[in-house]
């Protein structure tokens, strides 16, 4: 488990992490998100024993990170893949890791094997592509057993393979008890992925719930229905100020009323329903209409994605 409590930290007169308090739980994969330049990082540093707070605390698993006597068998971390050296190769990488940390040398074949990279143990790391590079981070961090891990953006560079292979390995960590911890930018991935989310920004709390809970807080739920009598439909809604849109030639969408209203409207008017469901937004559309006003630099694009989310459409 990870608690942060009053966790702040600044770098002269810029304030990084503001007050941050959050408890990330084993046995979930917690999702850590945020716009660029929202202290996800220095958070994770400070974790880590990386950056001192300026004020406040975080705990793994009871204690201060400097407080562990072998770190290694509680938490491990992923934060930056080509911190290798280059012309180390996979396995002797891992084995001055398990010597530092009095761990045996089988271990390390163990997560070379785990990550997929057992073929390649000989070969220098500086020659490893970035997606190969990230699995021998994700073996140094699984090299302890720990029963806390943090990732830093674990997909970059990886093939839609890995990046399923990288998923189902996180969920399989959580489900073993562990605590763990991933930031990532691929927000359709981390809807896939994680359990719970915790969004900051400006180094604020935003949000910190489960993943289905905190896209239905952030975007309203409409319903699809899909006709070949649609201008008899349409009028009947438009009738009753119903607000609606099209999505195509047979298709509407209608806000703020249920599948059962709409089913029960088409019936009276003996109109044929093809479809009809319920359907939200994204994890994306929520991720920027809980964080809009967080961004450090902001696009003309950014306004046009978030306009229709704010409206509470789903485009």
């Amino acid at each position: 488990m990870i608690e942060a409590r009053g966790l702040t930290k600044r770098y002269g007169d810029t304030l990084a992490v503001d007050d941050l308090t959050f408890a990330v739980q084993p046995g979930r994969v917690t999702g850590f998100l945020g716009p660029n330049g929202a202290g996800k990082s220095t958070t994770m540093r400070i974790v880590l024993g990386l950056d001192h707070p300026t004020a406040g605390e975080v705990l793994i698993a009871g204690k201060h990170y400097r407080e562990l006597e072998r770190p290694l068998h509680t938490v491990g971390a992923l934060l930056d893949a080509k911190w290798v050296h280059p012309n180390r190769s996979a396995r002797s990488h891992l084995r001055w890791m398990a010597r530092a940390n009095k761990l045996p040398y089988k271990r390390v074949d163990e997560v070379l094997e785990l990550v997929g990279l057992a073929s390649v143990a000989g070969k220098r790391a500086g020659g490893f592509s970035l997606g190969m590079a990230q699995r021998l981070g994700i073996a140094g961090a699984l090299l302890g057993d720990p029963e806390v891990l943090l990732f830093d953006e674990p997909v970059n560079g990886l093939d839609p393979e890995g990046i399923l292979w990288i998923r189902q390995f996180m969920q399989r960590l959580a489900s073993e008890g562990r605590t763990v911890f991933v930031s990532s930018h691929l927000l359709s991935e981390m809807a896939l992925t994680a359990t719970d989310l915790l969004v900051i920004g400006r180094g604020r709390l935003i949000s910190q719930t489960s993943t289905q809970d905190f896209v239905e807080q952030a975007s309203e739920a409409t319903v699809r229905v899909r006709s070949r009598e649609l201008d008899k439909l349409g009028a009947l809604m438009t009738e009753r100020g119903w607000a609606t849109r099209p999505d195509g030639a047979d298709v509407l969408v209608v806000s703020g009323k249920t599948t059962d209203e709409v089913g029960e409207l088409a019936g009276e008017a003996q109109i044929v329903l093809h479809e009809l469901a319920t359907q939200r937004g994204s994890l994306e559309e929520a991720f920027i209409q809980m964080t809009g006003h967080d961004v450090e630099f902001r696009s003309e694009i950014a306004e046009l994605v978030g306009a229709p989310v704010a409206q509470g459409a789903t485009p």
